[in-house]
């Protein structure tokens, strides 16, 4: 089905296809492009009522009966390392941390695969090639970059470890996927990439580090409500994440709005204000 407005952008719902967080259980995402010259208002607007991208792609999760999926942010002025992440930030403060424009290479490509087959072997992305990949970095209508983490080896080589893709927002930085080499898994290289991130934002201003969803239940997703600070978007509205077991992933028919609804309910860009009325045609899924 497609859900549009009197004027851009459209909005789609996906087909339901298997949760790659909870066993047993549809996804389903609402989408719409990102193109044009919004794209960057788009990004920052849609980013804040829980969206995320995805090349040119804006999504949110609105599955039939679920709603788990709960967009998290790092308050940056609010976070305070623990006693463990003190010890991951100085285990890899050796790293040299490169910023480059959104370009993809083959030491990345090679780090990639590496990661995919040893943490994600049966996972969604496990059969992308290297144009996919090359696809995945550069196809970004905003502003984005590529953080690539570098360490030296015993023989003085340097060699890449960590790879981050980060978009800056108006009010932050929202980070898009990361990877890193499995062999340096004892490192923690993903929460460190984050703590780099956090750092980052404070150095430039911006109040927030997006971090994606946080799925109560998903242990794929438990080290999201490890760090302070932590914000989720609920019922419209963002709420400091006090205590995690106040969330849970349970269904219910009646969790969700109806998608017209959802729609209608959504904040837009100024220069794209219109009356909201949102109509209901055929259309194709992602």
């Amino acid at each position: 089905m497609r859900h549009s407005l009197p004027t851009i952008p459209q909005f789609y719902v996906t087909a339901p296809q298997p949760c790659p967080y909870l066993a047993g259980r549809l996804e389903r995402k609402l989408f719409t492009a990102l193109q044009g010259d919004q794209a960057e208002a788009m990004n920052d607007t849609l980013s804040k009522q829980g969206f995320r991208r995805s090349q040119n792609v804006l999504y949110r999760p609105s599955c039939a009966d679920c709603c788990a999926c709960l967009s998290a942010r790092i308050r940056v002025d609010a976070f305070r390392p623990t006693r463990s992440q003190r010890r991951v930030a100085k285990r890899n403060s050796h790293l040299l941390r490169q910023v480059t424009s959104a370009w993809a290479t083959e030491d990345q490509f090679d780090l990639f695969r590496r990661y995919l087959d040893s943490r994600h072997a049966d996972g969604g992305m496990a059969d992308m090639d290297v144009f996919e990949f090359a696809a995945m970095i550069e196809e970004t209508p905003v502003r984005t970059r590529v953080l690539e983490y570098v360490g030296q080896g015993p023989s003085g080589r340097r060699h890449l470890q960590a790879v981050c893709l980060s978009d800056v927002l108006d009010d932050g930085l929202s980070l898009v996927y990361s990877f890193f080499d499995p062999k340096l898994a004892a490192n923690s290289l993903g929460s460190y990439m984050i703590l780099d991130q956090i750092e980052l934002a404070r150095q430039v201003g911006l109040p927030f580090v997006y971090l994606g969803y946080w799925v109560p239940g998903s242990p794929k997703m438990d080290y999201k409500a490890r760090f302070s600070g932590l914000e989720i978007y609920h019922d419209g509205e963002w709420h400091v994440l006090h205590d995690p077991s106040q969330y849970s992933g349970t269904t219910h028919p009646l969790s969700v709005k109806p998608i017209a609804e959802q729609v209608a309910g959504l904040s837009l860009p100024s220069s794209l204000s219109a009356p909201i009325s949102p109509a209901t045609r055929s259309g194709g899924s992602l």
